[in-house]
């Protein structure tokens, strides 16, 4: 028996077929202005397809050229990442929060032949323009090009304005890249992974079927478009005909929150620091409801305990903690419940929803000491955690560290972690943060975690510093929250009992802000540096 096994997976016939099945589907943004603008499935087809044309008669670029976006999340991103993948072209969006020359070094490394910047970012774009060498055209994301300080740059709406659209899309190769998604480079240049076809349609269907969207669903992504591919979720929103609502520049609480309310979100994804923003906006104002939410997706680093406890019990919404990375395409693996845990304890539950979850099913994840032998799945052996599948990179862009990370097949990720009899992936730490101290590991995710369990810490994280006896001792760094006037003694205090005394912080600093990565991570990097000799002195 034969089956058309060769039919490729073209990211193309899943939007094709929702164009179709839902034309009246609302797509909502937010405008740098703070306006809303609201269009339709069906009306987004008509101008993306006309962004298809103009792409090959007005910019002159062809199949598997890479195409630059500078922008947040909105409806003009929305069409550029229909557009590209379904004419073959690259989306390669660039992390707009990156230091100048690691931008410089992506763009050019990507040999973007075009740049598409939202008016209010051509200001960040346009010094490096003449450093950008194979950029030959900019196009500003708006109804006009002027005052963008970018010579020669075109308005997006103009492009797009007197050309007849595309009738249909071109069959691909399904392992052509559609994307590429770099790094953010916490230690030297950012690595480039290309997302195929292949790769995006099968981690699209794989993450429908273990956590389901559907067409009655309001998504909301806050991770933003310019990371891994807002985690994916346009590609899924789209493919179950759900409401796609993008937040555009305003990430504050309470723009948030008002999108939720006002829209009738019921499902967003973002990583932990959005949602302790807006946890700290409803503590302030607890008459606000946002129940109509089914539940938040949560990664890019570790999910607070505290903050899946509190918004469960005073919002009333479920947090589920998200793990992947830049190379997984990028959702791994999910924190969600089996059926005969529904009636544990809650905090025998939120043992579980603290985890960094169960692999979605398709992919195989083993854990290995430091000679490479495979460890037990016990739920008490740790050690580094390797990922393979279908939607795992293989290699990256054009770059001679791969051989650094991918290893026989699989993919060393840097996270020490163990993993429970029942499939859930408890991450111990970062390989690179993990406190080794007079010979014993210390976990400094586990102390923070703990500590963001007190009422009046907002931020805090934990690295390991220099000593001149044990060799590394953790010291933690703590934003209070406003208003309040917490101690370390008190600090302390709330820890002891709930983490080894051995594991107990040297150095409690209080501090305004942590620095973080251009992906919202705490940057653990910049803190080290700055208070190296901390526990020298």
């Amino acid at each position: 028996m034969h089956m058309q096994d060769d039919f490729p997976l073209l990211l193309s016939t899943l939007y094709d077929n929702a164009v179709w099945q839902y034309p009246q589907q609302e797509i909502v943004s937010v405008e740098a202005d703070r306006s809303i603008h609201r269009t339709t499935y069906a009306e987004t087809d008509v101008r993306l397809r006309r962004l298809a044309t103009a792409l090959a008669d007005k910019l002159g670029t062809e199949i598997g050229d890479a195409i630059g976006t500078f922008a947040w999340n909105n409806h003009r991103h929305h069409e550029l990442y229909w557009a590209l993948a379904n004419t073959g072209r690259v989306c390669h969006t660039l992390n707009i929060r990156l230091f100048p020359d690691q931008l410089e070094y992506v763009v050019n490394h990507g040999e973007d032949k075009v740049i598409f910047v939202d008016p209010d970012l051509a200001p960040l774009l346009a010094p490096m323009i003449p450093k950008l060498t194979t950029v030959e055209q900019v196009v500003i994301m708006g109804p006009t090009a002027e005052g963008s300080g970018i010579d020669g740059a075109i308005a997006y709406e103009d492009l797009i304005a007197d050309v007849e659209p595309l009738a249909e899309w071109p069959m691909l190769d399904e392992r052509s890249p559609m994307m590429y998604c770099y790094t953010s480079g916490t230690t030297g240049n950012p690595k480039g992974v290309a997302y195929t076809q292949r790769s995006t349609y099968l981690h699209t269907i794989s993450n429908l079927a273990a956590n389901p969207i559907g067409t009655a669903d309001n998504v909301l992504p806050v991770v933003p478009m310019f990371h891994a591919a807002a985690w994916g979720y346009p590609f899924m929103a789209v493919t179950v005909g759900a409401k796609l609502t993008y937040p555009g520049p305003d990430l504050s609480g309470a723009g948030l929150v008002n999108l939720f309310v006002n829209e009738g979100v019921t499902f967003s994804a973002g990583v932990p620091t959005v949602w302790l923003g807006i946890q700290q906006y409803l503590e302030a104002n607890p008459e606000v409801d946002i129940s109509n939410i089914t539940y938040l997706f949560c990664g890019g680093s570790a999910v607070p305990r505290s903050m899946i406890d509190w918004f469960a019990k005073n919002a009333h919404v479920r947090v589920v903690q998200g793990w992947g990375m830049t190379e997984t395409n990028p959702v791994a693996a999910a924190a969600t419940l089996k059926p005969w845990m529904d009636d544990w304890s809650w905090e025998d539950q939120l043992d579980v929803l603290e985890t960094a979850g169960r692999p979605i099913p398709g992919l195989q994840v083993k854990i290995v000491d430091e000679n490479w032998d495979a460890l037990p799945h016990d739920g008490e052996a740790f050690g580094e955690l390797l990922i393979r599948g279908p939607w795992i990179a293989a290699e990256y862009l054009n770059d001679p560290r791969s051989s650094d990370s991918f290893v026989d097949g699989w993919l060393r990720t840097g996270d020490v972690c163990k993993i429970t009899p029942d499939g859930y992936v408890r991450i111990t730490d970062r390989a690179k943060d993990v406190i080794k101290s007079g010979g014993e590991w210390i976990s400094s995710l586990d102390i923070e975690n703990e500590i963001m369990g007190h009422p009046d810490v907002a931020e805090a994280t934990v690295v390991g510093l220099k000593h001149a006896k044990w060799q590394e001792r953790p010291a933690a760094f703590i934003v209070r929250k406003e208003g309040s006037d917490v101690t370390a003694d008190a600090i302390k205090e709330f820890l002891d009992g709930r983490i080894a005394s051995w594991w107990m912080p040297d150095e409690i600093v209080f501090i305004d802000a942590i620095p973080k990565t251009g992906t919202g991570k705490f940057d653990k990097k910049v803190v080290r540096a700055e208070y190296e000799n901390l526990l020298m002195e």
